[in-house]
């Protein structure tokens, strides 16, 4: 290796952790938000739902896909909703093109036989996806404001309730609500999925709100006030987030925000990997298409200051991260042979190894978001010990197939908006193995996982005659990781 093919990769690995410290220091920053959040929901103004005259009109929206699994359940747990008959509308947003629209279409009769105002509307086509559903349904629309709930969501009864009251206020937009996770504990891939979207509905959701930086939209389980979503552009279908896209225009535009860390929505969480990779590339090539979209308005806005703009960027740049691991990953082993064979870069490895702050900042960090939902007793410490590392080697281990998704955000590559398959399946009794929407082909990037768990544990061998140790356990846990994320892929196949 000549000296300067040593001096690129140092640079390219240098600037890669450079971007993962920032990160870190944005989730720091999000961390003394969070934990000094004085709550003000007590003292927000809020509906009086005892006088008749501020009941306002809902739409509850429900767009769906293909969700023979969870149909019946979704529109029975729906029909559950403790709201005015006459103040309320739902809509089933049906896309789907197998036979769950008959079903669909029986169970919607025998509800509207209840009194209930639900409608069954299908398209000609899925324009658009799911953004494109929802525009439609908002056309036709009776509600001031819509809720909006994807099929795996389970909302408790009194939802509407909790959540309504909040738009007395002129400004607010959007009421969104904390994901649950019905599923947690059914295994370790849905335990590091809880896991990650903990820390993100309660660090960096409450962490955001709480100094009015922006926030999401998650796509689901949340409320939006009508004229906020027309005021803002109404919904686009030129991302594979349009969630995050449409939240970002409604608060350039000056509309607030408002999340309620105390109202949990329950979920599904995906059970099979490959599942868990087609969300995982949807969201993360959505972040890299939304940055690509937004990030300029927000540079440039004068209506926000310095430090929401720069709040805003790194969340636009979340996915990202993904791209700035991948690329320290592979350039780690590079780098144990340039620091034993170029004396001269003794000094900047020295500084690197400061980097390692970044991690330790993570583990506290998700430690009080952890906390907060499980408890923070000596056992639950010790379980988030291991969760943690668990997270990280897996979150390591995806870091290529989500990179490759960052990639084609941020180039522009367009593709289609791919559903994450429902299973309505709770507990480790029940399988997932009939359910057919699974894809029954590998991924092509699984070839490379298994290439890079070689790699990995070639780091750790090299370890061994360098007689350097430092980067022995990144090296393992990426060796984990990867196996962990081919071996899965391989195995889990409807």
């Amino acid at each position: 290796m000549g000296l300067t093919i040593a001096y690129i990769i140092i640079a390219i690995y240098s600037i890669a952790l450079l971007l993962i410290f920032f990160y870190s220091l944005a989730q720091l920053n999000l961390l003394v938000n969070y934990l000094g959040y004085k709550k003000q929901n007590q003292t927000a103004p809020k509906f009086n739902l005892l006088d008749a005259k501020e009941i306002p009109m809902v739409t509850i929206q429900l767009p769906v896909y293909n969700e023979e699994y969870v149909m019946e359940r979704l529109l029975e747990n729906i029909a559950k909703i403790e709201y005015p008959k006459s103040k309320l509308e739902i809509q089933v947003l049906d896309d789907s093109t197998d036979d769950s629209v008959v079903d669909t279409a029986k169970w919607v009769k025998e509800l509207q036989a209840t009194g209930l105002d639900i409608q069954h509307i299908r398209r000609e086509n899925r324009q658009g996806f799911k953004a494109g559903a929802l525009k439609d349904g908002l056309e036709i629309a009776k509600g001031e404001f819509v809720a909006i709930f994807d099929a795996d969501f389970l909302p408790d009864s009194d939802w509407l309730k909790k959540t309504v009251i909040y738009f007395k206020d002129p400004e607010i937009g959007v009421v969104q609500t904390r994901w649950g996770h019905i599923n947690r504990d059914y295994s370790v891939l849905t335990r590091i999925q809880a896991f990650a979207l903990d820390a993100h509905f309660t660090l960096e959701q409450v962490g955001r709100n709480a100094k009015g930086h922006f926030i999401n939209f998650n796509g689901t389980a949340g409320i939006w006030r009508k004229q906020c979503i027309l005021d803002a552009g109404n919904w686009e279908g030129d991302t594979l987030t349009e969630d995050l896209d449409l939240s970002y225009r409604a608060q350039l535009k000056n509309w607030k925000f408002k999340y309620l860390e105390d109202v949990e929505t329950p979920a599904e969480l995906p059970v099979v990997i490959s599942a868990a990779r087609s969300q995982q590339f949807r969201w993360n090539k959505g972040g890299a298409e939304n940055f690509r979209k937004t990030v300029w308005s927000v540079v440039s806005a004068k209506n926000i200051s310095f430090k929401t703009k720069f709040h805003g960027v790194m969340h636009l740049l979340n996915s990202s991260m993904f791209l700035c691991v991948f690329v320290v990953a592979l350039l780690s082993i590079p780098t144990m042979y340039i620091k034993n064979v170029f004396p001269q870069f003794d000094l900047v490895f020295d500084a690197l190894s400061f980097f390692i702050l970044s991690t330790v900042i993570l583990f506290v960090c998700y430690w009080f978001t952890y906390k907060s939902i499980q408890g923070s007793s000596f056992d639950n410490f010790v379980d988030y010990i291991k969760l943690f590392f668990t997270f990280f080697s897996v979150a390591l281990g995806f870091s290529l197939h989500n990179s490759i998704a960052v990639l084609e955000g941020h180039m522009g590559k367009r593709s289609e908006f791919v559903r994450t398959p429902k299973f309505n399946i709770n507990n480790l009794t029940e399988s997932w193995k009939g359910n057919k929407y699974l894809t029954k082909k590998l991924s092509p990037n699984m070839v490379l996982e298994f290439a890079l768990m070689l790699y990995f544990l070639y780091g750790m061998y090299l370890a061994i005659p360098l007689n350097d140790f430092g980067l022995f356990p990144f090296h393992f846990m990426l060796f984990l990781g990867f196996g962990f994320v081919f071996f899965k892929s391989l195995t889990a196949r409807a």
